[in-house]
């Protein structure tokens, strides 16, 4: 899949899968909401419950920068299977209006909302994907 297609396919796709590694080199990996601009994508920590603020994410992204973010779809016909990888460097910003607008702007939910936590900036190095057809 051409870079192009990897963009458009994750800028529209509602849900990704954030992979960090931690200090004990182990994987870890979260459901994430996102937004892209350019050649960063931002993941902000919201207010849904959460079982604390010390998340892992921050903590590995603290520990190790690279990280990758997964979008894909599934459907029961294959001939609509896609998935797209985004690899880059992050790192975590206490606020990030800008990011949180695109936020704003991608998900109704945030509308009433916000995210007021902090955001993980992602600057993306590479885009790689597969589709079906």
């Amino acid at each position: 899949m051409d870079e192009g297609t990897c963009r458009a396919r994750v800028a529209a796709a509602r849900v990704g899968r954030l992979a960090t590694v931690g200090v004990d080199l182990r994987p870890h990996i979260v459901p994430v909401t996102y937004a892209v601009h350019a050649d960063e994508l931002f993941i902000a920590v919201d207010q849904k419950p959460k079982s604390t603020t010390a998340l892992k994410r921050l903590r590995n992204i603290a520990a190790h920068e690279q990280v990758a973010v997964l979008v894909d779809e599934y459907d029961e016909d294959w001939a609509h299977l896609w998935w797209v990888r985004v690899d880059g460097t992050a790192h975590v910003v206490p606020e990030h209006a800008a990011a949180v607008e695109l936020l704003v702007a991608k998900y109704p939910q945030y509308e009433a909302d916000p995210p007021q936590g902090p955001v993980i900036a992602i600057r993306v190095e590479t885009w790689s994907g597969w589709s079906f057809s």
